[in-house]
């Protein structure tokens, strides 16, 4: 199990995804994702891969974990391994860009 962080922008952004009554199909499915995250982040169903155009705070290598497939802005997860051992940290709940 990897324990869950969020930095503020992440924190924003799903408290607006959550206050959105039209969003809350998408909020469901994203507290999922970040379920399957902290259980298995290479779980096969979050096609998790790296984004190589991002990089973290320290360096840190940067994942794409999907939260919705096949739908016009289709909303992901950008996460790093971190700060320690069987932790992550989610930098962006987004639209895929």
């Amino acid at each position: 199990m990897f324990e869950i962080f969020l930095t503020d922008a992440a924190k924003n952004q799903l408290k607006n995804i959550k206050k959105d009554k039209s969003l809350h199909k998408r909020y469901k499915a994203v507290t999922k994702t970040i379920q399957f995250l902290s259980s298995n982040p290479r779980h096969q169903g979050l096609n998790t891969h790296q984004f190589t155009s991002l990089s973290g705070p320290k360096g840190e290598k940067i994942f794409e974990a999907y939260v919705e497939q096949s739908t016009p802005a289709a909303y992901r997860i950008f996460w790093f391994y971190g700060p320690d051992k069987n932790q992550i940290t989610i930098t962006a709940i987004t639209p895929h860009p």
